[in-house]
């Protein structure tokens, strides 16, 4: 039995349990599901997430319904083939992605998947995080995965649309990841959907005052191709070893100013620390080195997302996930059978 109000108490622990239950074999069951958010239970982006895991494993399945807050799941064995989903509103496309992904790595043939809903949600990894910093390091461990982008969608509107294409592996390698290398490029991009091109502008001019970026490190996207509003702020840094993309929403009510100024300062502490993988990316790195079964990584801080996925992984896998301090702002993180 699950507490899925432990740790930070939100949609992670559903996330990952449900990956965990299809690459292992083992049902679990799980009760105060999202039992720490203001609307606890199931919405209809976790919905979607238990759906998806459900068609791709054949699972039998109890309380997949809107704001349930007890789930049994028992998966049989996970299947390539071509599989579409819909969340039906700005809910996160790329978590639904995130939750089959590596279960149909492991699957009995190539599968391509099809998803709509936001792919730029201030509550989630964005496309362009997934692509640019997530893949590529899955791709050094020995998945073959090829995402693209459709269509931008925003929240709360939605209307987004992802494909991904993924070839069947035997395992995933072991990875060391605790040194950048050399600083090879850093880029800002601000885009701006059904708002002002001066939002977009005025962003680019703080970005390049706080962080002394030069204007072909620069550019805006002005463009109404997406349902509703929306705007963010994408800031790349690229190193030998891997690339980290930053990210700022814009909020009603708050500056252009404002957004830009939460990302530098994101910027600015990374930079501060000598670790490879930020925050997030930590978090997101937890469940492909477990499956690996081995390997490092050093990151810039433990999230609460980082300790509650520590213990939901360890509850599937014989693999014990050690955490220990270099410095200030570096954590080793070492998998260990």
């Amino acid at each position: 039995m699950i507490d899925g109000s432990a740790g930070e108490g939100g949609g992670q622990v559903l996330r990952s349990a449900l990956s965990l239950s299809i690459l292992t074999g083992r049902p679990f069951a799980m009760t105060e599901i999202r039992g720490k958010r203001r609307k606890p239970g199931l919405m209809r982006q976790h919905l979607t997430a238990v759906r998806a895991a459900t068609v791709i494993s054949s699972a039998k399945v109890v309380g997949d319904s809107i704001k349930s807050m007890e789930l049994e799941f028992t998966p049989q064995a996970v299947r390539g083939g071509r599989y579409e989903f819909a969340v039906g509103s700005g809910g996160s496309a790329m978590l639904i992605l995130q939750t089959i992904l590596l279960p149909l790595c492991f699957a009995d043939s190539p599968s391509e998947v099809v998803i709509e809903g936001g792919t730029h949600n201030p509550m989630a990894p964005p496309f362009d995080f997934i692509q640019r910093v997530y893949l590529p390091i899955l791709e050094r461990m020995g998945a073959q995965v090829n995402l693209r982008l459709e269509q931008m969608g925003f929240y709360p509107a939605g209307g987004g649309k992802i494909v991904a294409t993924i070839e069947p592996i035997k395992a995933l390698k072991s990875l060391v990841l605790d040194e950048r290398g050399a600083l090879l490029g850093r880029n800002a991009r601000a885009i701006a959907n059904h708002l002002p091109a001066s939002i977009a502008e005025r962003e680019l001019v703080v970005v390049r005052d706080r962080l002394d970026l030069s204007e072909e490190d620069t550019s805006a996207a002005h463009f109404d191709p997406a349902p509703g509003m929306g705007n963010v702020l994408l800031l790349d840094l690229k190193y030998e070893a891997l690339t980290e993309v930053f990210t700022g929403f814009g909020e009603n009510g708050i500056s252009a100013e404002k957004v830009v100024g939460k990302v530098c300062t994101a910027v600015e502490r990374y930079l501060k620390s000598t670790a490879p993988v930020g925050d997030y990316l930590a978090d997101q790195l937890l469940l492909p080195f477990a499956l690996a079964g081995g390997g490092r990584f050093t990151c810039t801080a433990l999230t609460k997302h980082f300790k509650t996925n520590v213990q939901t992984i360890e509850r599937f896998l014989k693999i014990k996930i050690q955490a220990e301090r270099e410095e200030r702002l570096a954590w080793n993180i070492t998998f260990k059978k």
